[in-house]
């Protein structure tokens, strides 16, 4: 359970302060907003060149080894075992192939009383392409007779899948990861001020935001706390069958209800004694958002970046 303070998920990295530190978190989201939407209908050379553009910007930010080595070698794991568990797997097209020009045993099969069409001169294969990228038959061992077999959508699917998962995970991370919690309900708050002419309650929405960022750390460490409480008992699970193990697990899970709730209501208690009545009469300005010269060098940046995933992106 180490894993879970290892993994920065919904943590600030407070030390060392890098240039995506000093970022307006405006600039970010709207960064981030476009990491997300730019894989949409996108080639699969563009989606992995998102994937190393991510690698490079945080190897650029020389954020610490120690804080995303464990975080992102997980990440390109699993993304390894989706990409090659895609590629070997059936694609799902059940194709049934069927000529375009009569075959012999067409002619053969057709009715006498009807007459037989002329045989048409073959078309040549088109050069350069191929369906089926690897056709392995594992047929010297006869109790395990099988085939790997990769196609060209077997090979689409796989880059699809792996580099959104990781694309999806890896940016919000890096997000949550130079961005303080205040600074993220900050900036949401000024770009949903639109929001408030249709009557939305932004301050409370920025608010909710907020506390959920807090409140994260500390559902981990009560799932983490928990686990160890039962690893210390050295309980011999055994012993006590599926509907013992299945009692002791419902036992931890309204443990772990219970804490999180006496969690929200020292939240709630210390809210209170501060004399919080409403957002709108208790608000606390963070930071002083401006856009710097560092601020719109990256909103140029991300000009270029949307007009090359329109010039080359193309569609899948």
């Amino acid at each position: 359970m180490d894993l879970l303070r290892s993994l920065p998920i919904g943590l600030y990295l407070e030390q060392p302060v890098t240039w995506l530190h000093r970022i307006d978190p405006r600039v970010k989201a709207a960064w981030l907003l476009s990491i997300l939407l730019a894989p949409i209908l996108a080639n699969s050379a563009c989606r992995v060149a998102i994937v190393v553009f991510l690698v490079l910007l945080t190897i650029s930010a020389k954020i610490p080894l120690r804080v995303w080595r464990q975080q992102m070698g997980w990440l390109l794991l699993v993304g390894a075992l989706v990409t090659g568990l895609l590629l070997i797997m059936p694609d799902g097209i059940a194709v049934s192939q069927q000529p375009r020009l009569p075959t012999e045993q067409m002619i053969q099969a057709w009715p006498e009383s009807l007459t037989a069409p002329d045989l048409l001169p073959e078309v040549p294969p088109t050069a350069g392409y191929r369906y089926n990228l690897l056709d392995w038959q594992l047929t010297r061992l006869p109790p395990f007779n099988f085939s790997i077999q990769i196609t060209q959508r077997s090979r689409r699917i796989a880059i699809k899948i792996s580099t959104l998962l990781f694309t999806l995970l890896y940016s919000t991370t890096l997000f949550l990861l130079t961005t303080a919690p205040e600074e993220i309900t900050e900036a949401f708050e000024l770009l949903m001020q639109p929001l408030r002419f249709f009557k939305l309650p932004v301050t409370e929405i920025a608010l909710t935001l907020t506390l959920a960022l807090r409140f994260i750390p500390l559902v981990l460490e009560e799932v983490q706390n928990l686990v160890r409480s039962i690893r210390t008992r050295a309980i011999k699970w055994q012993k006590l069958g599926i509907r013992g193990a299945l009692q002791i697990w419902l036992m931890v899970a309204e443990r772990l209800i219970q804490n999180l709730l006496l969690r929200a209501e020292q939240i709630s208690s210390a809210m209170q004694v501060r004399g919080f009545t409403s957002p709108n009469t208790h608000r606390v300005i963070w930071h002083q958002m401006r856009l710097s010269w560092r601020d719109w060098i990256v909103l140029s940046g991300l000009g270029l970046f949307w007009w090359s995933r329109l010039a080359y992106g193309g569609v899948a």
